[in-house]
């Protein structure tokens, strides 16, 4: 199967992932490629359009990014955003400055509508800014399309060559029409069929996945959470028997989770899968372990062996199966983006992975795109809705040291939180939502007795895809409730506080 797509380079831009969002839900398919990818190494016959993405840097430092300059020669259309629009000025002959200050965020934009960029969009838009430099002077062959009052090139187009700049960000949702615009140039300029879906992915990933894992045995990484189940059914429709799934117990789920999720995956789900109890080994593990980021690796290291154990058991297994989503990688500092925090299935595996391969067959989608995958594959909806729930389980939601103490106030507390959100009918409306152990103790009343202890904080947000996320508003008689049945049915808590944090400048994890 061989789909029409838009190749995307990446040059370090924070939207970059956003872009390849955007493409995939104009149901065109869309990869990234970073900046000094050589051509010849993602150009092909279905290549029909290129996204130049912003990036950090200013084009005329002698260290800038430059991609190969054979682009310029595909015919394809190429459209540059911030960075790559001063990218495709700078090396077609325009002129780039660094203006005399900054515009971040809103502006008033003037569009020339009768450019097939912008049809079918207002004269006067809304649009987003993200920009110190500026194209003071435009190559020959380009004409303006549209300008601002603080940057008169606020987008150029050579019509010839269908080559098209944008100073501004068309793929967030604060330009008004962004969206259309790049539909605009998808559809009207690069002429693209829409016809990427998820059911094409589906059956373009097991086709792949039968011929590279013909007569090789393969073991799964299976967590309960969305990611691992929706990998492992894959990896199952393609190879059947040869895939066997193992289900870590390393002591840190939520509570009654390995049995309600063994219940579906063996039952209605029909999966191979072995129970491995480690809780004992994760926790000696983690003793003394206050750091985040350790604790992301020893957790990714801990399964890492214990999969190569159970595989030595098996013996003669081959691939290895992880449910690694995009956020993993992009907040993981893989490719171009700074490391946010490792995600213990990337930054946290050791060196010396004992498997022929590691296979992330959703590797490059987002928690959305995940979960209508696991749809068209016909996963039950009780396992599609979970909610997201981290490899390193709940010893990323206590601050400071692991035991078992703590690991007992957080799991009680999680449930009410659960069994409140549900009883108030929010379990559809709230994307992701879990409680925190803060080990902060406060001074407190219980029975007309004073109380010295810890901190239970709640964290709930509403998301798409897990890159951005907002914190939910919780009507305050469901908080209450909450509160109020996890100060009295949980011993060494007298306090709940609610985090109202977006992401970013937060994480929605703490850890």
């Amino acid at each position: 199967m061989n789909f029409e797509k838009i190749v995307i380079l990446d040059f370090g831009g924070q939207y970059t992932q956003l872009i390849a969002r955007r493409v995939r839900e104009a149901k065109v398919y869309s990869e990234i490629y970073p900046w000094d990818a050589p051509l010849a190494t993602w150009m092909s016959g279905n290549v029909k359009g290129i996204i130049l993405t912003g990036g950090p840097h200013t084009v005329t430092d002698e260290q800038a990014r430059q991609c190969d300059r054979s682009i310029w020669s595909t015919h394809v259309p190429i459209l540059g955003i911030c960075y790559g629009a001063h990218l495709m000025a700078h090396v077609l002959g325009g002129k780039v400055r660094t203006a005399d200050s900054g515009e971040y965020g809103e502006a008033a934009a003037s569009l020339d509508v009768s450019h097939p960029l912008f049809e079918g969009r207002s004269p006067q838009s809304r649009v987003w800014m993200s920009h110190h430099d500026e194209i003071e002077g435009i190559p020959e062959g380009f004409k303006i399309v549209a300008s601002t009052s603080n940057c008169p090139a606020a987008a150029i187009a050579n019509d010839e060559s269908q080559w098209y700049g944008l100073q501004f960000h068309p793929e967030v949702g604060h330009t008004e029409g962004g969206f259309e615009i790049l539909q605009n140039f998808i559809y009207n300029i690069c002429n693209i069929i829409a016809d990427w879906d998820m059911a094409s992915l589906a059956e373009l990933s097991i086709e792949s996945m039968r011929e590279k894992l013909e007569g090789k045995k393969v073991i799964s990484a299976l967590s309960g959470g969305v990611d691992s189940t929706v990998s492992s059914v894959l990896v199952q429709k393609a190879i059947g028997s040869q895939l066997t799934c193992l289900f870590v117990d390393h002591g840190l789920l939520r509570k009654n989770e390995a049995e309600e999720v063994l219940s579906v995956y063996r039952g209605e789900m029909g999966l191979k899968v072995i129970l491995v109890d480690a809780r004992r080994r994760f926790l000696d593990a983690l003793e003394d372990v206050t750091d985040p980021e350790e604790k992301r690796k020893i957790v990714g290291n801990l399964f890492i062996r214990i999969f190569e154990e159970e595989a030595a058991k098996l013996g003669g297994i081959d691939f290895l199966v992880q449910g690694t989503i995009y956020p993993d990688v992009v907040e993981s500092g893989s490719g171009q983006a700074q490391v946010i925090k490792s995600h213990h299935n990337v930054g946290g595996l050791p060196d010396d992975v004992q498997f022929e391969g590691i296979l992330e067959p959703l590797r490059l989608l987002f928690k959305d795109e995940v979960r209508e995958l696991g749809r068209e594959l016909g996963i039950p909806a009780e396992m599609i809705e979970r909610q997201p729930f981290p490899g390193p389980g709940l010893s990323i939601r206590i601050m400071g040291e692991v035991t078992e103490a703590r690991l007992r106030i957080v799991r009680e507390s999680d449930a009410i939180l659960r069994e409140e959100i549900a009883k108030a009918g929010l379990a559809r409306d709230i994307w992701q939502y879990f409680t925190v152990f803060l080990p902060v103790k406060t001074v407190g009343v219980k029975g007309d007795e004073r109380t010295y202890a810890n901190t239970i904080a709640i964290r709930a947000v509403s998301s798409a895809d897990a890159m951005t996320a907002e914190a939910s508003e919780i009507p305050y008689a469901v908080l209450r409730a909450i509160s109020g049945r996890i100060i009295n049915e949980i011993d060494r808590v007298n306090r709940v506080v609610y985090d109202v944090t977006s992401k970013p400048p937060g994480t929605i994890e703490w850890e």
